[in-house]
């Protein structure tokens, strides 16, 4: 924390590093560093005229090349990127030199894309390819061993290498080009691509520079490395940087990745008084309200961001979410296919898309979109645990419990990628590994309070009733001491499956409690007043001394049969210590 604090002991010269980069950028057309590095700017305090920055001093190579680039940049501003190249070639300078190459690399792109949405449509399995890459690479590969590229070119020689599938070669360049110009926030982010866990980024050689501080922090979220990441921004806010809309941002996506929605939403509904013409991560925000079933705010939204800027991917997935909400899953799929014709790389539209065609039924559509983004992000884990729930309506299990594990390996303390794993397990047969999942999911803390039923129910199948108690008693305390209104069907099952447990064992007064804790619900009611009856009837012709009843380790305290609220917690099944 510490080193931390004293890296960013001058704030006034990390922005005029931050105004200095924002101009090379802006100079080369990388308009996402552009916007980082200029937001990450305003969030500091100004600096005083004779403290500015003076503008790149121009090169004699930079002079001959001027009129080219000047004209070049004008054609690359508007999207003619044939064009920008064509008056660059033979071009001296390094910047017009990295002009002429991105501007062939992005036409290349421009093509693919505009092939993949007309030609194929958004889930067909094309084979579109960018044909400038090979061509590109070649050329950047023979300056590169002349070691003749600066930052900015070593950052486009990893992107086509990357693009290339040649991870291992990316990497390697782009970590040199963090050395050679550490402030351009793409390579950066290009790393973040590539880095697919924790020990991988411990044995990369990176230079200590301040920025490395935001790229640990956006890592250890992408990672899902959430108390990580919440540290370094909170040390980045200590430092100076509490007024940055990115940080702020990038806390909001944390929460929402470990599912605290009510301090995720509080932060986006903060963020949008600070900056109302966001879109960037308002499809985040959408989700959370989409979970919270929030119509009236979702319907908001949906319409602020409509007057704002329709043609926006985040805009088209707001309204997608919308329609989705109302169960309008076809208008649902119809916005998130937009979404992908604007931008085919755009993850979350491919996920939310198979979302959709889950609830449409439609199995194969959804196989396809979910694939789609697992093309584009490896580490989204609903990708992968969307293709588990289709496999699993196919009732394709070791399918199913395939994606599933890799769904656990990205979020290892998420109950629900457990209790997948322990249902998949249990069709499969293989009832101890099931166990270790559910016993595990209740471990990490069960968020739909379904675990402990699970595995009450997998030791009945077994005949293992005191077990099977236990989980009972477990799962009716955790249910009532979180204040929830009793609303989960499986309450019901727990108190009738304790009763006649109780019952079993003669001991009259916990079963008693029990049967009458079913009075409380339709389906148990008859069952319970049967049972009372049964246990009048037996306690009467028992007041001999002679009977004495079975030993029965488990019990729920008399306190329950009063308020509801039960004080006792009993020892923890002897699983714990597995993990699946």
């Amino acid at each position: 924390m510490a080193a931390t604090i004293g890296m960013f002991s001058d704030l006034k010269e990390i922005k005029r590093q931050l105004l200095s980069v924002t101009w090379l950028c802006r100079e080369r057309g990388l308009m996402n560093s552009v916007k980082w590095a200029s937001e990450l700017a305003f969030s500091l305090e100004s600096v005083p005229l004779n403290e500015l920055p003076s503008t790149p001093a121009l090169t004699e190579e930079d002079a001959q090349d001027l009129d080219a680039y000047m004209l070049a940049k004008s054609y690359f501003d508007l999207k003619e990127y044939d064009r920008a190249a064509y008056f660059l070639r033979g071009c001296k300078s390094q910047k017009a030199y990295f002009m002429y190459m991105y501007s062939r690399y992005l036409s290349g792109e421009k093509k693919k894309d505009d092939e993949t949405v007309d030609s194929l449509g958004p889930l067909e399995k094309g084979q579109v390819k960018n044909e400038a890459l090979r061509e590109v690479r070649v050329e950047l590969s023979k300056k590169h061993k002349a070691r003749e590229l600066d930052g900015f070119g070593l950052y486009l020689y990893g992107v086509v290498l990357r693009k290339l599938d040649l991870a291992k070669e990316a990497l390697d360049v782009f970590v040199e080009a963090t050395h050679v110009l550490p402030l351009h926030w793409g390579t950066w982010l290009e790393l973040c691509n590539l880095i697919t866990d924790k020990e991988m980024l411990k044995f990369l050689s990176l230079p200590d520079s301040w920025i490395k501080e935001f790229f640990l922090a956006h890592i250890y979220t992408e990672l899902q490395l959430i108390e990580e990441a919440l540290q370094k921004y909170q040390s980045l806010i200590d430092a100076g940087f509490s007024k940055s809309t990115y940080i702020i941002s990038q806390i909001a996506v944390a929460y929402h990745n470990i599912r605290d929605i009510d301090k995720a939403l509080s932060i986006f509904n903060e963020l949008r008084k600070q900056d109302p013409y966001r879109i960037e991560n308002m499809d985040t925000f959408s989700n959370l309200l989409y979970v919270r079933g929030l119509k009236p705010e979702l319907s908001y939204l949906a319409h602020n961001l409509c007057d704002i800027d329709k043609y926006r991917v985040e805009t088209c997935c707001v309204i997608g979410n919308y329609y989705s909400l109302r169960s309008q899953h076809e208008k649902a799929a119809l916005y998130f296919q937009r979404a992908l014709k604007l931008n085919p790389r755009y993850l979350g539209a491919w996920t939310l898309m198979g979302h959709e065609y889950m609830e449409m039924k439609n199995t194969s559509a959804a196989i396809q979109a979910y694939r789609h983004a697992i093309e584009v992000n490896k580490r989204d884990y609903r990708a992968w645990y969307g293709l588990g729930q289709t496999y699993e309506i196919l009732k394709m299990p070791f399918y199913c419990l395939y994606y599933y594990r890799r769904a656990h390996q990205l979020r290892p303390n998420d109950s629900r990628m457990l209790v997948a794993l322990g249902e998949c397990y249990e069709k499969l047969n293989q009832l101890v590994e099931a166990k270790k999942c559910y016993w595990r999911a209740y471990a990490v803390g069960d968020v739909e309070k379904m675990a402990l039923v699970k595995l009450a129910k997998l030791h009945e199948q077994l005949n293992e009733s005191e077990q099977a108690a236990q989980c009972y008693i477990k799962y009716i305390q955790d249910i009532y001491s979180c204040g929830e209104i009793v609303e989960h069907q499986e309450v019901s099952t727990a108190f009738r499956y304790l009763a006649q447990y109780y019952f079993k064992c003669k001991l009259w007064d916990e079963a008693s409690a029990c049967a009458q804790k079913c009075f409380n619900f339709n389906d148990t009611r008859e069952e319970g007043k049967a049972l009372l009856r049964q246990i009048l009837q037996l306690r009467n012709q028992s007041e001999s001394p002679s009977a004495e009843p079975a030993t029965a380790p488990f019990f729920l305290p008399q306190s329950l049969s009063a308020n509801n609220t039960p004080t006792r917690r009993v020892s923890p099944l002897n699983l714990s210590s597995v993990t699946p």
